[in-house]
C-alpha cells in the first residue's frame, strides 16, 4: 500500500539524463519537478539558494522525496534533518539510467517502500528494499498501523519489539473485531498468525489485537492493542463552553460506548463554531481534525434527531451533534446522544 500522497512528491535531478528521467515520470504520475537554473526545462522549478536548501525545506513541507543521483549525495543533504520513522518524509534514491530505486527512509510509516515498488514497476528498474521484514517477506507493525490508520500506546516501542520477533521467527498472533475484518483482511498479514478466538489461543510468543473496544479480556501472554481510528463525535455546545468540561463529557460518551479514546478519529460542529476555544482545544488535545459543516448542511439531516427552537435560532439548524456525527460518519451513529449542561455529543463509527 502506497501511504505517501502523489501529490505531495518532490523530485530533486542535477544531471541532463537526471532531467530526462524525472520528465518520463513527470508523464506518470504527479511530482513537483526541481533542477538547477542551468538545466530548466518547462514544467520544472529552479533550486531557491541552491539545490541543499531546497531539499531541505521539501524535507519539512513534502510527503515523499524522490533523488535521481547518487545515494551519498541524498544522505549528506539530508543528514541534518533526520528524526523519527513516524514523521520524516520518505526519501527515495534513483539513478540516473533508472535502473535501481533505492528506499532510503522511513521504509514503512512514511510510504517510501511502497514508493520504492511503485516507481520501479514504472521504470522496470530493480528496487532495493532493505527493512528486515520485507527481506524476510513478512508484513510489519507499523506498515499494519498505517494501513489501518490506527493507534497504539507507545507504538514506538511495540515495533521495535515485535517487528523483531517476527523477522527471529516468533509466533506473533493478530487478532481483530469482527466488525473490522473485511479492512484487515486487505492488510498485508504476512507473517502473523491469525487468532479467531481470544478465548482459544494457539501457542504464541505474543498477540496484537486490532479492536476498538476499550477493554478486552483477560489475555495470558504478551500483547498490544491496536485501535484503529473510526469514531467520531458530533458536538454542539453553548458559546465559550469551558475546555474541560468537553473533554470530560467526550470522555465519558466515549466510555460509555465502550470505545477506547485512541479510537477518536474527528470532532464535528456547525461551521459557526469553526473558531469556539473549547472545541478547537478539544481536537487539539485529542490530535483529530476538527471539521464543520455548514447551518445548509446540518439541516438537510436535522429531520433524524429532536429539534430545538432555540438552536435553530442561534445557528440556523435545529440539531448539530446528531448531524454533524451523520455526516462524519456517513450515517453509521452509535448509542445515544449525551445532553448535559448546554452540550451535546453524537458518536458514530466511519469505517
Amino acid at each position: 500500500m502506497n501511504t505517501v500522497k502523489p501529490e505531495s512528491i518532490a523530485l530533486f535531478c542535477l544531471t541532463p539524463g537526471g532531467v530526462a528521467l524525472a520528465k518520463r515520470l513527470a508523464a506518470m504520475l504527479p511530482v513537483t519537478c526541481f533542477t538547477s537554473e542551468k538545466l530548466l526545462e518547462e514544467g520544472f522549478l529552479p533550486f531557491e539558494n541552491g539545490f541543499a536548501n531546497c531539499a531541505r525545506e521539501a524535507f519539512a513541507s513534502y510527503s515523499a522525496l524522490i533523488f535521481i543521483g547518487a545515494t551519498g549525495i541524498a544522505v549528506r543533504v539530508l543528514a541534518p534533518l533526520v528524526n523519527d520513522k513516524f514523521s520524516d518524509p520518505a526519501v527515495v534514491v534513483i539513478d540516473e539510467r533508472g535502473q535501481h530505486v533505492i528506499s532510503l527512509l522511513s521504509g514503512h510509516a512514511g510510504g517510501a517502500n511502497a514508493l520504492t515498488r511503485y516507481l520501479a514497476g514504472m521504470l522496470g528498474a530493480d528496487p532495493v528494499i532493505t527493512t528486515a521484514t520485507d527481506v524476510n517477506e513478512m508484513a510489519a507493525l507499523d506498515t499494519l498501523a498505517f494501513q489501518l490508520d490506527a493507534r497504539m500506546n507507545d507504538l514506538r516501542a511495540a515495533v521495535k519489539i515485535v517487528n523483531q520477533m517476527l523477522v527471529s521467527g516468533q509466533r506473533v498472533g493478530l487478532w481483530w473485531d469482527a466488525e473490522l475484518d473485511e479492512e484487515v483482511r486487505r492488510c498485508d498479514r504476512r507473517g502473523f498468525i491469525t487468532v479467531a478466538d481470544l478465548e482459544r489461543l494457539p501457542e504464541l510468543d505474543a498477540l496484537i489485537c486490532v479492536t476498538l473496544r476499550s477493554e478486552l479480556p483477560t489475555i495470558p501472554l504478551r500483547h498490544w492493542k491496536l485501535v484503529p481510528q473510526r469514531v467520531v463525535a458530533g458536538i454542539g455546545c453553548r458559546r465559550d463552553t469551558p475546555f474541560p468540561l468537553l473533554a470530560a463529557l467526550l470522555a465519558r460518551q466515549l466510555a460509555a460506548q465502550r470505545y477506547d479514546p485512541l479510537a477518536l478519529k474527528a470532532i464535528g460542529s456547525v461551521s459557526l463554531k469553526k473558531d469556539e476555544p473549547g472545541l478547537v482545544q478539544l481536537a487539539s488535545c485529542w490530535r483529530v481534525p476538527f471539521e464543520t459543516f455548514t447551518a445548509d448542511a446540518l439541516r438537510e439531516h436535522e429531520h433524524r434527531f429532536p429539534v430545538s427552537p432555540f438552536v435553530r435560532k442561534t445557528v440556523g439548524t435545529g440539531s448539530v451533534s446528531g448531524p454533524a456525527a451523520w455526516l462524519l460518519s456517513h450515517g453509521k451513529l452509535s448509542g445515544e446522544t449525551l445532553r448535559e449542561q448546554g452540550v451535546t455529543i453524537t458518536l458514530g463509527v466511519a469505517h
